[in-house]
């Protein structure tokens, strides 16, 4: 029997089947059968389009990370000051139900396939780097603006945002904070490392 001939459509199909089955047991409990079952596919067809189920994983981070960033980017966007695109920033990095508690728990839940696969890490890399390019530009408006003096040099800054998301954000996912507590920890963190003049 023929191939279908949009092979794009069907990788599509089973990076939203990995994603869904990710969510629901985790990657290192997901099996190939899973995710086969819930693109109604067969497991050999899986493996046609994805030989390594690795690269599948790494699909799933590539795709989950680009909407992760990219509601970021527009959420900051939508901001008319530097001060508000920071509470922004810091806003739209936290887990709260919904979207950005699926996309966040996705991308955690990857983790694992990130630290045994060079390839993975090299995507999750770039995801890392755009949060801190989106934290550094916020910054340097900031900065600019004349109203704020940092702490510490814009790109040391925007990493530890962004570290600083990561770690609380697990805290959130795992009950041990709230949404909120874990955005007011880090509004009063850029309180103290982006602190008001004038």
């Amino acid at each position: 029997m023929a191939r279908p001939k949009n092979q794009t459509l069907r990788r599509q199909q089973l990076v939203e089947a990995t994603a869904s089955i990710v969510l629901l047991h985790g990657a290192a409990s997901t099996k190939l059968t899973d995710i086969a079952a819930e693109a109604g596919l067969a497991p050999s067809a899986v493996l046609y389009y994805y030989p390594d189920v690795r690269e599948l994983y790494k699909a799933v981070l590539n795709k989950g990370g680009a909407q992760y960033c990219e509601s970021r980017e527009m959420s900051v966007a939508e901001a008319s000051t530097p001060e508000e695109r920071l509470r922004e920033c810091i806003q739209s990095g936290v887990p709260r139900p919904g979207a950005a508690e699926e996309a966040s728990r996705l991308l955690y839940e990857l983790a694992p396939i990130v630290l045994r696969n060079d390839d993975a890490a090299d995507e999750y890399e770039k995801l890392i780097a755009r949060q801190a390019a989106l934290y550094e530009s916020v910054l340097e408006q900031c900065e600019a603006s004349g109203g704020f003096a940092l702490a510490m040099p814009v790109k040391s800054l925007a990493r530890s945002f962004v570290a600083l998301e990561d770690g609380y954000g697990i805290d959130v996912l795992t009950g041990a904070i709230t949404p909120d507590e874990e955005e007011n920890l880090l509004l009063e963190y850029a309180r103290i490392m982006a602190r008001r003049i004038g």
